[in-house]
């Protein structure tokens, strides 16, 4: 069962949490209990298929579905017409100096960004729990975007029965070939929009939209109701916690993890909180992870909440180059406090009404102390984005992404910081370089590319021999289908108009 963090008397059930994605009152829904993995789970895992750990794992956690169910959801989630590769998230072995540091490559889906991991798999458990719940309605997918949710919630749910997706992004704050990837998404039952503000704006108005009594009741006039395909969503931040366990289990297949109970570093780029939280659920389930490193680009909000216990969205906002963490509001931290307070879901509450007011709240000692021995925190600003970038292709010739480069640049401060050089770290690799080519293209030649995106792709493969995945060269030619935009006061009428 599942809980509120800000009204831990609703309780409901995982097919309930999967189909609502949202708390009437704005809360999150969070396991009642985690399940434990002993080294002998892990080791019997290892010799698992992909999907075979996602069934494995989610089922311990999704109790209306059989294991059976589960496994057919991840097959098909993860088929390999999906996914290139011999796995949907392989480890790259790189080489630091002494240190022993596995990129977990996850961008090797249908829009080439880790989003696909959870929003493939999505879909399957969204719909399959509509039925459980008998709920016949049209469920709708309201999305905010920083860039690669969007397309990724879009992929996933193109022309899948039942649904309908629209999905908000900030006009200015993400890449070109994001927007792209946006605007000439295909699907009968998708729809894009451009919002004047920024990600956090956009995040704002879905989740006041999801609470609007007027525009919930219009939508159940029309046989509709609406659902999530954000983190906010139990549905899509339960896959992520499988990819975690995964990469433990191929280092114990290698070879890499030969005793019980070795430990990891997991280093992950994070905006909105999710992904690094997915990790902290692995570890509190019994993996063995020492440190979770905590990766932000300039707007270092979560930096300074992890160090200090002090959150503040009260500071200026930067448009960086890796702009799926161009976020001040971390939805997802309100899960990890629900935890390290016992479920204290009034203190959680008050804490959320306090940032709805003031843009600022302040934890206790006793829950900072806990937060300080989970996480180490830093951050890197775009000159170091670029000089990671750089540095990764001239020492390793791995080309990476910025979001990936954050996580390097952090990751080097970790190290430099505890000097803990013989834990072995996995870092998140979040995004496929393409996405953001003109930027990796300017940071490895130091000048500012003139072509458009898909020059900038040539340059680059031509530069480095990496491949170009085969999801950014059919973006060439693709007709774009959506380039409306509304203010963010016009959410609302925005969600109408597309939906009834």
């Amino acid at each position: 069962m599942y809980r509120c963090t800000r009204n831990d008397r609703e309780r409901v059930s995982a097919s309930h949490a999967i189909s609502q994605g949202i708390s009437a009152d704005g809360g999150l829904y969070v396991p009642e209990s985690l399940p434990r993995y002993t080294h002998e789970d892990l080791i019997r895992l290892s010799h698992c298929t992909y999907p075979e750990r996602a069934a494995r794992i989610m089922s311990d956690f999704l109790p209306e579905f059989t294991r059976e169910e589960l496994l057919s959801c991840a097959n098909a989630a993860y088929a390999k017409e999906k996914f290139s590769g011999n796995s949907p998230a392989p480890l790259s072995l790189q080489q630091k100096g002494q240190k022993n540091l596995y990129i977990l490559e996850l961008w090797h889906g249908p829009t080439c960004a880790f989003k696909d991991m959870a929003l493939q798999m999505l879909p399957h458990l969204l719909t399959r729990s509509l039925h459980k719940t008998g709920n016949p309605r049209t469920a709708v997918i309201l999305v905010a975007t920083s860039g690669d949710t969007g397309k990724a919630a879009l992929e996933g749910f193109r022309d899948v029965p039942g649904t309908r997706i629209l999905v908000f992004y900030p006009m200015h704050g993400v890449s070109n070939m994001q927007k792209r990837q946006m605007q000439v998404q295909e699907g009968s039952n998708v729809a894009v929009c451009a919002i004047e503000g920024n990600f956090d704006d956009a995040q704002t108005g879905v989740k006041r939209i999801f609470t609007d009594p007027a525009v919930k009741a219009k939508l159940e006039e029309h046989g509709m109701m609406f659902s999530s395909a954000n983190s906010i969503n139990w549905g899509r931040l339960l896959p992520q916690i499988v990819y975690y366990f995964s990469a433990y289990c191929d280092l114990i297949a290698t070879g890499e993890i030969d005793r019980p109970g070795e430990e990891i570093n997991v280093t992950v780029p994070t905006g909105n909180f999710g992904n690094i939280l997915a990790a902290y659920y692995a570890k509190e389930m019994g993996l063995p992870i020492h440190r979770l490193i905590c990766a932000s680009n300039a707007n270092n909000v979560l930096t300074d909440f992890l160090r200090t216990g002090v959150y503040d969205k009260n500071r200026p906002f930067h448009a960086t180059l890796s702009p799926s963490m161009d976020i001040l509001v971390s939805s997802n931290l309100e899960r990890l406090l629900y935890h390290l307070t016992g479920g204290n879901s009034a203190q959680v509450a008050a804490w959320m009404k306090e940032l709805a007011a003031s843009g600022r709240y302040v934890v206790d000692a006793s829950t900072l102390e806990k937060i300080r021995s989970l996480f180490w925190a830093g951050f890197c600003d775009d000159e170091n984005t670029k000089a990671s970038i750089r540095s990764m292709y001239e020492t390793e010739h791995y080309v990476c992404d910025p979001h990936t480069a954050v996580a390097v640049h952090v990751y080097d401060q970790y190290v430099e910081e505890t000097k803990d050089l013989e834990t072995p770290a996995v870092l998140v690799s979040t995004a496929s370089p393409y996405k953001f080519a003109s930027g990796v293209l300017e940071a490895l030649t130091g000048e500012k590319p003139l072509g458009d995106d898909f020059a900038c792709v040539d340059e680059l493969a031509a530069m480095t021999g990496a491949p170009v995945p085969e999801p950014i060269q059919a973006l060439r030619g693709k007709a774009i289908r959506f380039t409306g935009s509304c203010p963010v006061s016009g959410m609302s009428d925005t969600v109408l108009s597309m939906l009834v």
